[in-house]
């Protein structure tokens, strides 16, 4: 049984995260520990998942703490010294629901979700009617913002007077982030501030189609810069002062060299992805730190793995999702919103920019069946190698190229759609995205 993606459990209320499954996950869960906390993003279908998972951890022996509708930071915060699950499918449409499992923090790792998949497989049935646990309700935004606000303070100052109009995308975001804002210091203006699971809005993913809205009101108005945030807040996207979305990666190096720099360790450490822009490492290096990479949707055990060796992490992310892990292990769009603005605050957006080297970046998705994936990355790891016989050569997640001049491309499957997917960036990406694209689009055609 495969049900996890690179992001927990998700797929349609109707057909797949089912109450039925709901109850399963929790049961099989349970096993993991004694006590689990129970969130929710603001999907209509929200209250009734979260009292299936709740029945199947009781089912199961554990007891659970209701913390009610929160961003999924929120619950990971909850989690710590004991397990979690956050009802949420992010972005996906709002007939989409899912489940995230979390221990002291963190997201669970691959080994952790197969354990809940073979636990599943079982069918386990209850525990005995003296062992099923009970139930409490708690409420954690208020402690959840306000450690925020003192984190901010002491990693980048306050965000005085800075110009800040949101768009939270009737997710939960809404409940965390302008609060936090306001109490840090910024001039805060709110769009589709209210919680909603029908996204009347706009679209839940941020995206520059997406956030058209936030940017023609930013470009309009006398603001220092625009935020949009993902259905259950753990996404950022930046917007100029000039409407302009900021590449994620840039924002990314931004954040990545204040946590070098401000760091007294030796060669601080910043995870990334094979997909994360050279600019990255660029900044990372400039300030005296060092840059590991993970495969997409494994930040925490590339922080986990690093810091086995003995390396201080200061900073982990793919593109939009930001771990701080001095204020916490998990991904948090909320705390990225507080610390970008007080960097803004502090130095202006276009400061902040100008060290950054923004070549030209591109991504492209080629359809791939699901059966062909493996075939073809294995044609592909081959002769790739060969063809650009200059570059350095990682297979470690797809294949990835790195040119003499830095320049690169990546090309991996998804893990989620029938895609394979080519990321490059260089000085003249779209040749080279041409040249790499013929020859996967060969090697799925060969892999037939």
């Amino acid at each position: 049984m495969d049900l996890f993606g690179t992001a927990g459990i998700r797929g349609d209320v109707r057909t797949k995260v089912t109450p039925s499954l709901a109850m399963a996950v929790g049961r099989a869960a349970a096993e993991d520990g004694a006590e689990f906390v129970i969130g929710r993003d603001g999907r209509e279908t929200g209250e009734a998942i979260a009292g299936a998972v709740q029945s199947g951890l009781e089912s199961g022996g554990a007891d659970v703490v209701r913390i009610g509708q929160v961003p999924t930071p929120a619950l990971a915060y909850a989690s710590r010294d004991r397990r979690g699950i956050m009802i949420t499918a992010s972005h996906n449409p709002p007939s989409d629901n899912g489940l995230k499992l979390f221990v002291d923090g963190t997201e669970y790792d691959r080994n952790a979700e197969r354990r809940v998949e073979s636990r599943i497989d079982s069918e386990p049935i209850p525990v005995e009617w003296d062992r099923w646990g009970g139930s409490t309700t708690v409420d954690v935004l208020d402690a959840y913002r306000s450690d925020i606000v003192e984190y901010t303070h002491e990693t980048v100052g306050s965000c005085d007077d800075v110009r800040l109009a949101i768009d939270c995308g009737n997710g939960m975001a809404s409940l965390a982030a302008p609060r936090a804002l306001s109490e840090l210091g910024a001039q805060v203006v709110t769009l589709n501030g209210n919680v909603d699971g029908h996204f009347p809005g706009r679209a839940s993913k941020p995206t520059p189609e997406s956030l058209r809205d936030l940017r023609a009101f930013v470009a309009d108005g006398a603001f220092d810069l625009g935020i949009g945030h993902d259905g259950d807040g753990d996404r950022i996207v930046v917007v100029d002062e000039n409407g302009g979305v900021v590449h994620e990666d840039t924002v990314l190096a931004i954040v990545a060299e204040h946590y070098v720099r401000a760091s007294d360790a030796s060669e601080p450490v910043v995870v990334t992805t094979p997909n994360a822009s050279g600019r990255i490492d660029d900044r990372v290096a400039a300030a005296g730190g060092r840059t590991e990479r993970v495969r997409l949707g494994a930040l925490h055990e590339g922080i986990a793995s690093a810091e086995a060796e003995g390396d201080t992490v200061v900073f982990a992310a793919e593109p939009w999702k930001h771990v701080h892990p001095a204020f916490g292990s998990w991904i948090d769009a909320v705390v990225s919103a507080t610390v970008v603005t007080g960097l803004v605050a502090s130095k202006g957006l276009s400061a902040l920019r100008e060290p950054v080297r923004e070549r030209p970046y591109r991504k492209v998705s080629l359809d791939c069946p699901d059966d062909r994936k493996e075939p073809a990355m294995s044609l592909l790891e081959s002769r790739l190698p060969d063809v650009f016989s200059e570059s350095e050569v990682d297979t470690e997640y797809g294949v990835r190229l790195t040119f003499p001049d830095a320049s690169w491309v990546l090309v991996r499957p998804s893990g989620t759609e029938p895609y394979i997917r080519i990321y490059a960036e260089s000085d003249d990406v779209d040749a080279l995205i041409e040249t790499i694209s013929g020859k996967v689009e060969r090697a799925i055609d060969e892999a037939k």
